[in-house]
């Protein structure tokens, strides 16, 4: 199956970003794909072989997931590939467009059980949140 991209520029700089991406910290105020969601807990040990780990879930406690990531490459400020439980590959690519701008594009492969367009959708929305976190601090 195809892969899904979803892409975001960040007025950042590349090294911000990846902080902000990678810190267990900031992962908890924006990995969530809607306000009525949170991520409470993140665990990220970013080496190969180790492990990203996040608990999503509504905010009502109605739903929620953990989500594992087993890290298969890792170049700093540049790329992140990492494979979830099931077998999922995910591409992270850290592109420094100028001293305060990232683009930040993803590449995952899709789950067969919601429609792709749906998944690209909640992958964007959570990325968007990711922007959003990022330029304000």
């Amino acid at each position: 199956m195809k892969k899904l991209t979803v892409s975001s520029e960040i007025n950042k700089p590349i090294h911000k970003v990846w902080n902000y991406f990678n810190t267990p910290a900031h992962i908890t105020k924006w990995n969530f794909a809607h306000e009525s969601w949170e991520c409470p807990a993140a665990k990220n040990d970013l080496t190969a072989g180790g492990k990203l780990e996040v608990r999503m879930q509504a905010k009502d406690g109605s739903f929620g997931f953990d989500l594992v990531g087993i890290y298969d490459e890792i170049k700093e400020n540049q790329l992140i590939r990492y494979h979830l439980e099931d077998g999922r590959e995910v591409e992270v690519i850290f592109e420094s467009l100028s001293d305060n701008q990232t683009k930040l594009t993803e590449n995952f492969d899709p789950e067969n059980q919601n429609p792709l367009e749906f998944q690209k959708d909640g992958w964007q929305a959570i990325l968007d949140n990711f922007k959003k976190y990022s330029e304000s601090i």
